[in-house]
């Protein structure tokens, strides 16, 4: 069984940073893709950005691209969102998940294991 434990939310002021970190843990990961979602409250759960765990390739929605930065650490199975110039807009429950396929797309239903989520504010 595959666990995913995200960490590293918290309160910011529009204009700072924050980083998340995603620890997998249960199984090898080379085939994978990891993701990262957010939902914001009455919202939907959206895509925020995915890496694969091979090659380490890489893609952003549209609303974080040029301040959003995921990276991976094949040595100690993690997985990190680096937030810059943070938003009040991007205030939300931040989700790591991962794709056993190794797609790493936008669409939800292609995560199967998923973590309990941290909370990102951002304050204006």
């Amino acid at each position: 069984q595959v666990q995913v434990v995200e960490s590293g939310g918290g309160l910011v002021q529009a204009g700072g940073s924050l980083r998340l970190s995603c620890i997998v843990s249960g199984r090898t990961f080379s085939g994978y893709a990891m993701g990262w979602f957010r939902q914001a409250p009455g919202k939907e759960r959206a895509f925020v950005g995915s890496i694969t765990w091979t090659d380490g390739s890489t893609m952003y929605a549209d609303s974080v691209k040029g301040r959003f930065t995921i990276s991976r650490d094949k040595h100690k199975n993690t997985v990190s969102l680096q937030m810059n110039s943070l938003k009040p807009e991007d205030t939300a429950v931040y989700y790591c998940t991962a794709d056993p396929e190794g797609v790493g797309s936008d669409n939800v239903g292609d995560y199967d294991y998923w973590g309990q989520g941290t909370q990102v504010t951002v304050s204006s």
